[in-house]
C-alpha cells in the first residue's frame, strides 16, 4: 500500500479556464481522488466538473470545513488516510490553507506524520506583490482589517507606520461588497504620498492591478462593488 498524501489543490480565482492557471498534474492528482475536504460542496463540485467532465462527483465523498465547522470534526475528516486512501483540499479560492481554514486540517496532518504536498496554482496574495511594484522581500498578509470605524482608522495608521518604519508591504482584503468603503477609508487615513495597489479580479479576463499614490487615486478609484480584490499599501517616495 502506498503512503497517503494530503493534496493541497488550488482552484481558480474566477471563471478563468483551468488550462490557463493550474499544470495538467493537477488535473491528473483531481481525477485519482476519492476524498475532498473542501469549503463549499457545491462550488467543489463544479469545479472538479471543470478540471474532468469525465468524473464520476457520485463516487466522491465530500467533508465540508468552513466557519460553521465544529473544531472537534476536523480530525475525523483524515481517517480515510488511516487507510491508505490520499485526499484533497479545495478552497472556494486560491490556495488553500492560505487565509482559508484549510490550515487547521493540515496542521493535524503534520502532527500525524502524514505526506502534504501543496500543488501549483494562482495565489491573489502573491500575484498582488509581485504585480504591486512594492517589496517583495518583506511582505505581511493582514486578512480582514476591523468594521468598526475607529478600529478600523487605527489598524490603517499601524499598518502604514509599518511600511515606513519597516520597510514592509501590507496586503489586506475586505468582504467583496464593502470593498469601495474600505478603499474610501484608505484615502482617507493615509499619507498623500503613501502608495495604494488596488489589484482585482486576479487571473481573470478583466484583472485591474494598478498602483497610484493616495493623493493620485483621490476621485479615480475603480468600480469594486462585489469584485474580489487584495489592497496593497506602501511607503511613498
Amino acid at each position: 500500500m502506498n503512503d497517503p498524501v494530503l493534496y493541497l489543490i488550488p482552484v481558480t480565482l474566477g471563471d478563468t479556464p483551468v488550462g490557463r492557471v493550474l499544470p495538467a498534474f493537477n488535473t491528473t492528482v483531481i481525477s485519482a481522488l476519492k476524498y475532498f475536504i473542501v469549503e463549499n460542496v457545491r462550488s467543489a463540485r463544479r469545479f472538479l466538473k471543470k478540471c474532468n467532465p469525465e468524473i464520476e462527483i457520485d463516487a466522491i465523498t465530500f467533508y465540508e470545513l468552513n466557519q460553521h465547522t465544529d473544531t472537534k470534526e476536523i480530525a475525523s475528516y483524515l481517517i480515510p488516510m488511516k487507510t491508505g486512501e490520499s485526499m484533497g483540499i479545495i478552497s472556494e479560492a486560491g490556495c488553500p490553507a492560505v487565509a482559508d481554514p484549510g490550515a487547521d486540517v493540515v496542521a493535524i496532518a503534520q502532527r500525524e506524520g502524514y505526506r502534504v504536498m501543496p500543488l501549483v496554482g494562482p495565489s491573489s496574495i502573491l500575484m498582488a506583490v509581485m504585480a504591486s511594484g512594492f517589496n517583495g522581500q518583506s511582505f505581511a498578509f493582514q486578512g480582514y482589517l476591523p468594521i468598526e470605524a475607529n478600529e478600523r482608522a487605527k489598524r490603517l495608521k499601524q499598518l502604514e507606520a509599518r511600511a515606513y518604519n519597516e520597510d514592509q508591504t501590507q496586503l489586506f482584503i475586505e468582504t467583496p461588497y464593502r470593498n469601495q468603503k474600505l478603499a474610501e477609508e484608505i484615502l482617507l487615513q493615509c499619507k498623500p504620498q503613501t502608495r495604494l495597489c488596488i489589484a482585482m479580479n486576479i487571473s481573470c479576463d478583466d484583472e485591474y492591478i494598478v498602483t497610484r499614490s493616495v493623493k493620485a487615486w483621490k476621485g479615480k478609484l475603480p468600480d469594486m462593488h462585489k469584485k474580489p480584490t487584495v489592497f496593497l499599501i506602501y511607503k511613498g517616495y
